[in-house]
């Protein structure tokens, strides 16, 4: 879908998940982008009245950046159909597979892309190897992610994982290098490393300015930087998402590369990791938000 100048956009924002600041600064940042190109862009704040004030807008696009729960899950996409409103990046499937970290694992094994080892829950704590990963299986933002060094650690861990998601996941630590790919419409961005300051990119560390550096493209070789390349395309794929979306890596120190997740709504400040690898490519913020925009699809009104 080509979206005209003069439809209404109504950049969906806020929301009521853990990362509704976020979601503020990647909305107000999209609409003053799409506002510079001349498009009928308005800011919607939403809460838990999101579909009235959907409704009382009455937009002819909703371009969504809500983060997390309820707006990356494939909640809000649903209700977008069901008004038969067009709206930006993946559909209720894929928004909803994705947002599922250890089921797009299992995905995307099955072509082949290594991903780090997963254990069960509860039974996983006599064959744990620890350091191992503690996070909730459907959020975002690394909210209520955790390092876990032993097994005194543990319960701990569990515990606040299992207050934010009722599917806790347990997975191998791999301590190396962490390296994204953004996809924009299907095709692989230049690599963007990222080096947290404090040595692990927790929330803090992504929204803190100064904690992190980023590197573009990354400090790895080209045939490396190819395969993550190429598994970042094939998952976009295979889940069938849209717009943009940004998957995210682990390179260990011997240099064997490990899928983590993909992002279908990622950050989209002017500052955040799309757009850093976009401009790699001379594409600018309002040339990305535009694309997203362009692409903007319901499946209701076919």
């Amino acid at each position: 879908m080509t979206s005209s100048k003069t439809k209404k956009v109504a950049v969906i924002m806020g929301g009521i998940s853990h990362e509704k600041e976020v979601s503020m600064r990647t909305g107000s940042g999209i609409v003053s982008a799409l506002q510079s190109r001349g498009y009928n862009a308005i800011p919607l704040v939403v809460g838990d009245d999101a579909i009235q004030q959907i409704q009382a807008c009455k937009p002819d696009v909703a371009f969504i950046a809500l983060h997390g729960r309820f707006g990356e899950d494939g909640t809000i996409q649903g209700a977008l159909e069901l008004m038969h409103i067009p709206y930006t990046g993946s559909d209720v499937c894929a928004s909803a597979v994705a947002m599922n970290k250890s089921l797009t694992k299992r995905l995307a094994e099955t072509l082949g892309v290594t991903c780090p080892a997963q254990y069960p829950v509860p039974s996983a704590v006599e064959v744990l190897h620890f350091p191992c990963i503690v996070k909730p299986n459907r959020e975002g933002s690394t909210v209520g992610m955790h390092i876990v060094r032993d097994k005194s650690e543990l319960s701990a861990a569990l515990a606040d994982a299992e207050a934010l998601d009722s599917t806790v996941l347990i997975e191998e630590y791999i301590e190396g290098t962490e390296v994204t790919v953004g996809v924009l419409c299907g095709e692989a961005l230049p690599t963007l490393e990222i080096v947290p300051k404090s040595g692990f990119y927790d929330y803090a560390s992504k929204y803190t300015k100064g904690m992190t550096d980023y590197i573009c493209p990354a400090r790895i070789d080209t045939t490396l930087a190819e395969t993550l390349q190429k598994w970042s395309c094939q998952v976009f794929a295979l889940l069938e998402c849209r717009g943009v979306a940004r998957a995210d890596f682990m390179i260990s120190k011997q240099g064997k590369p490990y899928f983590l997740e993909i992002n279908t709504i990622p950050g989209m400040t002017e500052t955040s990791l799309v757009p850093k690898a976009a401009a790699q490519m001379g594409l600018s913020y309002a040339d990305v938000c535009e694309r997203v925009l362009n692409d903007a699809h319901c499946e209701a009104v076919k």
